[in-house]
């Protein structure tokens, strides 16, 4: 069985499906790997890195996929002459592709995914169940995610974070405030509390509460008894009535007076990010204060926010938004996503090395959109897939 790396195309993309120690382990299963050249140069991994773990080096894209059983991407692929490309062309029926396919976002792309013939699966339908962790894609990357807002933010930040005291005075420690408290949240309160900074947070699900404590933060609460059915059964937050969230802009626009950074990390699968901070109330912070909203590319936490930008307020706060922030790190997040390939790949290949797609798996069953010329996900049929369009 062949499987193929290829460079990724889209904007903003650094990371690669592979890493050089992911093809050694994959060769040692008995399959061949070949990869694009320079498909790992984003994530500084060379072609000789990956030509000594095992893997052959194609020297374009279509002699990478020729003859393919399997398809590791990172992002979705281009499809119909997109950006003057048409990668799901290039691959054979019947070939598995896996990545991050972004379906309740793009969903013409599965009815694509079964005119080609080919069972593409989504690392974003991996079910939160203790069997599947190592193949967690979204919680693996917005931990790094996480991380590197608050790096970010004190790169734009004119002040220190920690408090100093020293013979010339004493600097007060900077106040970070987390909105979302999911992985990309915990690692961002983790981090800021590293750097020595006062950190509270915020979430619409009451069990952050205690996530969020351990972590030495203080919890910001706007209603305990609302917030007890805001977490979905697979773990995620779920969106909340206009009272809802009239209350928790009231709460939060007191707590940003007294503010320096702000990390926003909400999102709700499928679906456009709620807004968490007006224009109105990003006018409570002072000047030189600092906004991440890392939920930009999903339309944004924060009003004014752009994607790839650095919006200037009138009262001179930053608002970063970043693109594919855990592209941003790419050689760890090209590492750790690898890994959970690595581990899904696991469960597609057979005693005699063939690919084998068991439905009767809950693992593959959840994340196969596309099987033999049809879209087999019950998420993402006709009906479902135009309501999803018309909702984004």
């Amino acid at each position: 069985m062949r499987v193929a790396v290829v460079k990724e195309r889209r904007a903003f993309e650094r990371r690669v499906a592979a890493s050089p120690d992911t093809v050694k382990r994959i060769v040692g299963m008995g399959l061949d790997v070949v990869v694009e050249s320079g498909a790992g140069e984003g994530a500084w991994f060379g072609d000789a890195a990956f030509a000594e773990a095992g893997a052959s080096i194609a020297a374009d894209e279509a002699t990478a996929l020729a003859d393919a059983d399997v398809w590791l991407k990172v992002q979705r692929p281009l499809i119909g002459g997109e950006s003057g490309a048409d990668e799901l062309a290039l691959v054979k029926r019947g070939a598995a592709l896996i990545g991050l396919l972004q379906p309740a976002q793009n969903p013409a792309d599965a009815e694509a995914y079964a005119r080609a013939g080919v069972a593409a699966f989504a690392m974003e339908l991996v079910p939160r169940i203790t069997r599947a962790q190592a193949m967690d894609a979204l919680s693996s990357q917005a931990n790094l995610a996480g991380y590197k807002a608050v790096v970010d933010a004190a790169a734009e930040f004119g002040r220190a974070f920690p408090m100093m005291m020293t013979a010339a005075g004493t600097i007060k420690a900077a106040r970070l405030l987390v909105m979302g408290a999911g992985v990309a949240g915990l690692q961002a309160i983790a981090t800021g509390r590293r750097l020595g900074a006062i950190v509270s947070a915020t979430d619409v699900r009451a069990a952050a509460k205690e996530q969020v404590e351990s972590l030495g933060a203080t919890f910001i609460t706007v209603d305990e008894a609302a917030s007890r059915s805001a977490e979905t059964a697979e773990g995620y937050a779920r969106e909340m009535g206009e009272d809802y969230q009239r209350r928790q802009r009231e709460r939060i626009t007191e707590a940003l007076k007294r503010t320096d950074i702000v990390i926003c990390t909400a999102l709700i699968p499928g679906r456009k990010a709620p807004i968490l901070l007006t224009s109105a109330m990003v006018a409570e912070l002072a000047p030189g204060s600092v906004i991440v909203d890392l939920a930009v590319e999903a339309g944004g936490n924060v009003e004014v926010s752009r994607p790839e930008e650095i919006v200037l307020t009138p009262n001179r706060v930053k608002i970063v938004g970043p693109a594919n922030m855990p592209s941003r790190i790419a050689a760890d997040a090209s590492q750790l996503y690898a890994r959970n390939l690595l581990a899904f790949l696991g469960l597609l290949v057979d005693k005699d090395k063939g690919l084998k797609i068991d439905t009767a798996d809950e693992i593959i069953k959840a994340t196969l959109l596309t099987e033999n010329g049809a879209v087999v996900n019950p998420l993402f049929s006709a009906p479902i897939a135009a309501e999803a369009a018309a909702s984004n």
